[in-house]
């Protein structure tokens, strides 16, 4: 049988790491080969390359139309980012080729559109992939096919102005229970920048004003809101990918948190060029108000995938110093971080005693469980250590140099 013959047909892809896949964006080359190894002469009609790129979106709905009548609405839509052909081998007019037993391998290579593509995507309802299909073509046999995805993810600098402009809001609530008021909640609250990079910890500036008759609950999460577009509807998966619980805020108390951190997780850059699937990040800072809906405020993020320049500015040398590739998955420390500072320069006598005593602990964990993702942050209560300097800023005068290298 013909079949036989085929022992291996396969796509291998140009990477300068063996076990490591490569990773493109606009405009870079995609090389490889095909190979295909072969157990006897085999006569071949031609072996074909296409190249596809597609984002890709799909969900139904259940509709009534009256007691007894139910039918299911599908939503589906598609956007072609990558469409590209090659011949690897064919004979001239028309002719066959006969390969001899053994391996045999057929390169190609092909640029990437220039145009801004879309990174790599896997969603519940649509995902973005880039693939390789390559097909055998032989007189008298079915078509033999290999497929094998690639991955796209577009660059996102966060050292843009945009993505370095600082973010803050202000919300208030009056908190009732019927016709009956218990005063008023307001929070504001500040974070450095909204550009970050996975691994990063954002540290968040607050206020929260707490003049009713009950106590409150500061928190803050990070969401990933994934929103997919189809004939002019939309359907969205919203998800928690990080949490951070203050103490409880007293009856007319207020509590103020100076740069308290939340770390952001392993996840997948921002997605918002694409017309039919966006992943965005927001900041929620919110106050849990009893007898009453929640007081949110919300901070819009956007996950990079090129870290901050590490002299960038002073949030730089503390939450900036994780360097972030390509993957987004594989964190590295950098080999010299900065000396610390003397403790008692940062942290008050007051200070000290305070954070002697252990925060209380709360038994209600429902609200965090019930979440379909949550991670464990770790709570920086002190501000980043000044920066450090190698230039002496009172430097003593030559004389009193060589007076104490005497001694």
């Amino acid at each position: 049988m013909i079949f036989d013959k085929v022992k291996t047909f396969d796509i291998a892809f140009d990477s300068p790491e063996v076990d490591c896949p490569p990773v493109f964006s606009s405009g870079d080359v995609v090389s490889g080969k095909a190979v295909l190894e072969l157990a006897g002469e085999t006569k071949v009609d031609s072996i074909k390359l296409h190249a596809e790129g597609f984002a890709k979106v799909h969900w139904t709905e259940s509709r009534s139309a009256g007691s007894s009548t139910a039918y299911t609405q599908n939503y589906s839509d598609e956007v072609e980012y990558l469409n590209r052909r090659e011949v690897l081998l064919q004979a001239d007019h028309g002719d066959l080729t006969v390969l001899p037993a053994g391996r045999h391998e057929f390169p190609f290579s092909f640029q990437l559109p220039e145009e801004t593509l879309v990174t790599s995507f896997e969603g519940k309802h649509g995902s973005i992939r880039y693939w390789v299909k390559v097909k055998l073509h032989r007189p008298w046999a079915t078509v033999k096919k290999i497929k094998k995805e690639f991955t796209v993810i577009e660059p996102i600098d966060i050292n843009t102005p945009s993505l370095l402009a600082p973010q803050a809001g202000t919300k208030d609530k009056l908190a009732k229970v019927w016709y009956h008021n218990f005063g008023q909640v307001s929070l504001t609250a500040k974070i450095d920048r909204k550009g970050y990079t996975p691994g990063e910890v954002i540290p968040i500036f607050a206020e929260f004003d707490n003049a009713t008759s009950r106590s409150v609950v500061p928190r803050a999460y990070i969401t990933q809101t994934q929103t997919f577009i189809a004939r002019g509807t939309m359907k969205q998966k919203k998800s928690i990918v990080a949490t951070l619980t203050g103490d409880v805020v007293g009856a007319r108390k207020r509590e103020t948190w100076h740069g308290r951190a939340i770390k952001i997780p392993p996840v997948g850059p921002s997605i918002l060029q694409c017309r039919i699937i966006k992943v965005e990040y927001m900041l929620r800072v919110c106050v849990d108000v009893p007898g009453t809906s929640k007081l949110s405020l919300e901070l819009p993020l956007v996950m990079g995938t090129i870290p901050l320049h590490p002299f960038g500015s002073r949030t730089s040398s503390v939450s900036s110093q994780y360097s972030v590739n390509l993957e987004w998955l594989r964190m590295a420390i950098p080999e010299q971080p900065e000396p610390p500072p003397d403790y008692n320069t940062i942290v008050s006598e007051e200070e000290a005693e305070q954070n002697m005593t252990p925060p209380p602990v709360e038994d209600d964990f429902t609200g965090i469980l019930e979440r379909p993702f949550f991670a464990y942050v770790q709570e920086f209560r002190f501000r980043p250590p000044p920066v450090y300097s190698e230039i002496d800023p009172n430097p003593q005068p030559y004389n009193m140099r060589r007076r104490c290298m005497t001694y």
